[in-house]
């Protein structure tokens, strides 16, 4: 929304939301079962927009009434009836109903597409994402305890990004680079612009200032089918590439694609980090040293598996380096959390932790047998949320922006399990296949190998805390 062609309105999530909490956002939600059903009722509705369009549009006037009480009018935009909003808020079927008995209305011509965006290949589901513009005059009415924002605030996009680049908001990724998009000149000329061609590549998917993804394309585990690969710095600055796992066509195409556009930036990339040496995070390297060259830096048990070089650093516990860019130096610390693979490194800054294979928001992560260490794995996951990380930039899936919740989570689960081992071997269960079953009770669809190699996991840590006997 659009107050006199100045400022962009963006509300702030409350906390309690699973995804994106304490963020500012745009208005709109999802496209719901009773989106469809409705339009399906009205094929009249919106015409000259295509299907998708149509239910995006369809869902964000629904969503407006929920969220900010607003909703169009025959003379523009309007304030919506307190008790008709309480019962829309309670059953989502009462907008479509509401619009039937003529008490709302559908005016659109006025909503105008200024982007579009499919979500990026971070989890199994993918949304494409409509983002509509309108003039508005009249500020939000937000129903406290009823909705997912608790406060709004009227900005130009120059100051919602300056704001982010100083770590003061959260900002989801698309709005990032919308807001990009609508800078460098007066507002209602951007607009105008994009509107007239909607951007709909993601061109740079930055987690946090400094912080830029690219999933790449590898055989990892499911749901996941991408590797996160960072680029951490500020663009015309010194850069770090994190864990370019491409080994096919199109992997290293995008990641051409993407060293294409940090050097035509006018950034330096002074080194690549690999965050373990497990082979879903390290990438063909003949072929990618074709596309760019910079020193290697990694742990000592990762470099073991890395083609010797003298240009080649060690990092250890304690370690740090400090990037300089166009705004300044960002400094960056090294820790070791080896318990997920020895040697595995997380990068600590003011905007979170480059966290590589410890927690991810989407699946789990799996602790090897032989080679990983499940004591030090949930020792590590202790550390991670002792340092209170703004966001976790994990190896797979989307930013976590609720660090401490997911972290005490894994912990709870890990440690639960290890006691559901222990508990079935002082019951004299020595089998491991049957210390498995006993364990895992509680989650009858678990993979039968992985479920073994995990308690075969516990086991061993277990016996190397003196619990059990070997």
């Amino acid at each position: 929304m659009l107050r006199k062609g100045e400022e962009i309105l963006v509300c702030h999530r409350v906390s309690e939301v699973p995804a994106f909490p304490d963020y500012w956002a745009f208005p709109g939600g999802g496209v719901s079962r009773v989106d469809k059903a409705i339009l399906e009722r009205h094929p009249e509705w919106f015409p000259g927009r295509d299907e998708a369009e149509r239910a995006a549009l369809t869902a964000l006037l629904r969503e407006m009434v929920e969220e900010v009480g607003i909703a169009p009018t025959k003379n523009g935009l309007g304030i919506v009836n307190a008790s008709l909003r309480e019962a829309i808020l309670e059953d989502k079927a009462e907008w479509g109903a509401a619009v039937e008995r003529g008490e709302l209305q559908v005016n659109c011509d006025d909503f105008l597409v200024i982007s579009e965006r499919i979500t990026p290949p971070l989890a199994p589901l993918r949304f494409h994402n409509h983002f509509f513009t309108i003039e508005c005059e009249i500020n939000p009415v937000l129903p406290q305890g009823r909705a997912e924002f608790h406060d709004y605030r009227w900005a130009t996009p120059e100051k919602l990004l300056e704001e982010w680049e100083n770590h003061e908001i959260k900002i989801p990724p698309p709005l990032v680079m919308m807001l990009r998009d609508l800078v460098g000149a007066p507002l209602a000329e951007q607009i105008e612009w994009m509107v007239a061609d909607p951007p709909r590549e993601n061109k740079r998917i930055e987690f946090a200032p400094g912080v830029e993804c690219l999933p790449l394309p590898t055989t990892t585990l499911p749901p996941a089918t991408h590797t996160n690969c960072y680029v951490l710095g500020q663009p015309g600055g010194e850069r770090v590439i994190i864990d370019p796992a491409a080994k096919d066509v199109e992997g290293l195409a995008q990641l051409q694609t993407k060293i294409g556009a940090i050097l035509e930036d006018g950034s330096t990339i002074i080194s690549t980090i690999f965050t373990h040496r497990h082979t879903d995070h390290i990438g063909d390297l003949e072929a990618i040293s074709q596309l760019y060259s910079a020193p290697i830096w990694a742990s000592k048990e990762t470099l073991e598996v890395i083609p010797d070089s003298e240009t080649n650093i060690v990092l250890k516990e304690g370690d740090a380096f400090t990037l300089n860019g166009p705004n300044g130096a960002v400094k960056w610390d090294v820790i070791i959390t080896p318990g997920h693979c020895p040697g595995q490194l997380c990068l600590v800054g003011d905007a979170g932790i480059v966290s590589a294979d410890n927690a991810v928001q989407v699946g789990t992560i799996l602790v090897p047998s032989g080679e990983g260490d499940m004591t030090a794995y949930i020792q590590g996951l202790y550390r991670l949320r002792d340092l209170n990380p703004k966001l976790l930039f994990s190896g797979h899936g989307p930013v976590v922006t609720n660090p401490r919740r997911l972290l005490t989570q894994y912990i709870e689960h890990r440690e639960k399990r290890h006691a559901a081992v222990l508990e079935a071997v002082n019951q004299g269960i020595s089998n491991v296949q049957e210390i498995a079953d006993l364990a895992y009770a509680d989650t009858p669809d678990a993979h039968p190998m992985l479920k073994l190699d995990q308690t075969q996991s516990h086991l061993e840590a277990l016996t190397r805390e003196g619990k059990i006997n070997g």
